[in-house]
């Protein structure tokens, strides 16, 4: 096996080794090729691709931004720029992409070699490594000191799982009436639709809607909201038009007669949807009426009908999450650095063993 750590000019023309290791792994979206290579030139700039090879084909890869240099040691970035408003997307289900049959300390080894790799080695690396699970806490646990940030539910809707009657009588009885009593409310005043953008300036559109609710939402709270940011907005419109062809992306549109009452940004990878964001509409209404559960209750029953596998809330213990969810994942925020060096040190510190 041949493991190297390599600085990258142009990430853009790893495309094509990524996805073929991509359709050799049981990767997320978040470690897709439509993901890790949007904008890659503005948010890798430093770019440096961790790699593994058995017998000249690539069993890992994994695309890191360096940051940091003398006098203090650098930080490799997983996945993610490093600058707080590049990295505005959030990402969630990070890792090194690895193929299934890789073989099962690898991930360790990619790992134990990106830290020792520093330049110069005499400070040591430090790997931050952000909405990982717990496979990559455990060989990062292997590799070196680690000092866990957080860890987050991620809640999802397995359909498997879901009893003969189906969605609905999974819940508690508490969550089941308030779903019927909000549909009822809304029905009241139209039929219910969910309308998904069928072209990609349709879905642009329904993204600046969403971000239209999204923001009043947020900023009532006292609070930016994620398309403050415009980066945010940038990417994002960027995703959209590069995953359409995909099938990836779905924008949705849930209307009560002519009244729009919110719209949901989800992904579509390996038959599961992923909810990414929202913005609704709460002027007018009352606490009963509740439209973003009724909107993720219809986005629900539209997947299962469409027989997709299920419906991931991503991070977050949010109350809407939990009750709406029959199944969890656990993940993790966490630097990672060699034990022996000046930045081990600081994380053995308080280290969470």
């Amino acid at each position: 096996m041949t493991l190297s750590l390599t600085p990258v000019a142009d990430p853009e023309r790893l495309a094509a080794r990524w996805e073929a290791l991509e359709a050799r792994a049981a990767g997320s979206f978040f470690q897709s090729w439509i993901w890790t290579f949007c904008l890659a030139a503005e948010r890798f700039p430093a770019a440096l691709l961790l790699s593994a090879q058995i017998a000249g084909q690539d069993v890992a890869l994994a695309l890191f931004n360096r940051r940091g240099a003398w006098p203090g040691p650098e930080t490799l970035w997983l996945g993610e720029s490093g600058n707080a408003m590049l990295d505005a997307p959030f990402i969630e289900h990070n890792g090194p992409l690895l193929a299934r049959d890789a073989p099962a300390d690898l991930l360790a080894r990619c790992l134990r070699m990106a830290l020792r790799a520093a330049n110069p080695p005499l400070l040591g690396r430090r790997l931050v490594l952000n909405g990982v699970d717990d496979a990559v806490l455990a060989a990062a646990r292997q590799a070196g000191s680690v000092a866990l940030r957080q860890s987050r539910p991620a809640p999802w809707v397995d359909f498997a799982a879901l009893p003969p009657g189906g969605y609905l009588a999974s819940l508690s009885g508490n969550t089941r009436h308030q779903l019927r009593r909000a549909r009822k409310l809304h029905a009241a005043t139209g039929p219910l639709t969910l309308h998904r953008a069928a072209s990609i300036a349709e879905a642009h559109a329904c993204l600046d809607a969403l971000a239209v609710l999204h923001q009043r939402s947020w900023t009532g709270r006292g609070k930016p909201g994620a398309f403050a940011n415009p980066a945010f907005t940038r990417f994002h419109r960027t995703l959209i038009a590069r995953g359409w062809a995909s099938d990836a992306i779905d924008l949705l549109r849930i209307g009560v007669g002519e009244r729009v009452i919110g719209y949901l940004y989800n992904f579509r990878y390996r038959n599961r949807a992923l909810a990414y964001q929202s913005g609704f509409d709460y002027a007018g209404l009352t606490a009963q009426h509740k439209p973003g559960l009724l909107c993720h209750l219809l986005a629900i029953e539209q997947y299962h009908a469409a027989g997709l596998t299920g419906y991931d809330f991503l991070a977050g213990g949010d109350r809407y999450k939990m009750s709406l969810a029959n199944a969890n994942q656990t993940l993790h925020w966490l630097h990672a650095a060699a034990p022996t060096s000046p930045a081990g040190w600081i994380l053995r510190a308080r280290l969470d063993r």
